[in-house]
């Protein structure tokens, strides 16, 4: 659960993914121009986009977050965006490798009778 008001920021560009949390910290200000300590989250994407990290700070201490997925790829707007901000929810698909963009409800008939 996060607390509300909480918003997730996506980063459009590739991502040296050997950084940790200090030089993603400073990417976050110099390049998105947000606080790396507001408590928002912050999700930074690899060059082959198998790779994604996550960074906030939990009003305690900074948190890295790292997922790799086994098959496919996490989907990320043109680098030309910069940054996007994206719900709670759109992060939940992106992290299970669900084009969080366009999201497909399943539909199943139901029987009549």
């Amino acid at each position: 659960m996060m607390p509300s008001g909480v918003r997730v920021w996506l980063a459009t560009d590739h991502t040296d993914m050997r950084k940790g949390f200090p030089s993603l910290a400073l990417q976050v200000q110099e390049v998105l121009k947000g606080d790396p300590l507001g408590g928002h989250l912050f999700c930074f994407r690899g060059r082959r986009g198998d790779l994604l990290k996550v960074i906030w700070h939990d009003g305690q201490g900074a948190c890295l977050s790292t997922k790799r997925l086994e098959r496919g790829r996490f989907l990320c707007p043109s680098p030309a965006d910069g940054a996007v901000t994206i719900s709670t929810a759109q992060l939940a698909y992106l992290l299970s490798g669900i084009d969080w963009r366009n999201p497909q409800e399943t539909w199943r008939p139901t029987s009549m009778g």
